[in-house]
């Protein structure tokens, strides 16, 4: 079975199988899309209203400025993976709560699997504390993270500040823009030690 169609069938699945309390205020679930053989895959917080409404993550102002800043290292949408922690939207945009993280914790996990990709790319806080409680996105934004864990086939990751926080803060902007422009180098540099 290929890729996509093994994504397809664990979205159904989970769709019915999620415990998560959010799909009682959600219009619907918001499993990731994207090329199911992606190099990158990229993991964000939560949907917001428009990602609520449409059934895809990162559609509103976030996931334009992501498309853009996708452009300038000479990536589309069809070349990555693009998914969240949570996969119900929070009321009125909140913070996921910890057991909403933790209902969805095993379709995020099996999404990764099926793909595999060699890079991960957490956008904001929440993507990357869920694999790193301890870090601070402040001190780890940009720079590349080497850790294994059991059940992820990568242990490479790229914290980046959420495209969101550019949205509402100007200077987050040319900061998350240059972090962005690392991601080649920074993928030649997983290559270099694949080798």
């Amino acid at each position: 079975m290929d890729k996509n169609k093994k994504l397809e069938n664990l979205h159904k699945k989970w769709k019915e199988e999620c415990e998560s309390e959010l799909k009682k205020t959600a219009t619907q679930a918001v499993p990731g899309v994207g090329n199911a053989n992606a190099e990158i895959v990229f993991i964000g917080e939560a949907p917001g209203k428009k990602e609520d409404e449409q059934g895809e993550p990162f559609v509103g102002a976030a996931g334009k400025f992501l498309n853009e800043m996708l452009g300038l290292i000479k990536l589309e949408r069809k070349d990555i993976y693009i998914t969240n922690i949570v996969k119900y939207r929070p009321p009125d945009n909140r913070d996921p709560l910890p057991e909403e993280k933790a209902s969805c914790r095993e379709w995020l996990s099996e999404e990764l699997k099926i793909i595999s990709p060699k890079l991960i790319i957490f956008l904001g806080r929440h993507a990357m504390n869920n694999f790193f409680p301890d870090l601070q996105i402040s001190g780890a934004h940009g720079k590349l993270l080497i850790k294994p864990f059991k059940d992820v086939s990568t242990k490479y990751f790229f914290p980046l500040y959420h495209p969101a926080a550019a949205l509402y803060d100007g200077s987050m902007r040319e900061v998350l823009i240059a972090d962005f422009k690392k991601i080649p180098k920074v993928l030649k540099e997983i290559e270099k030690r694949q080798t």
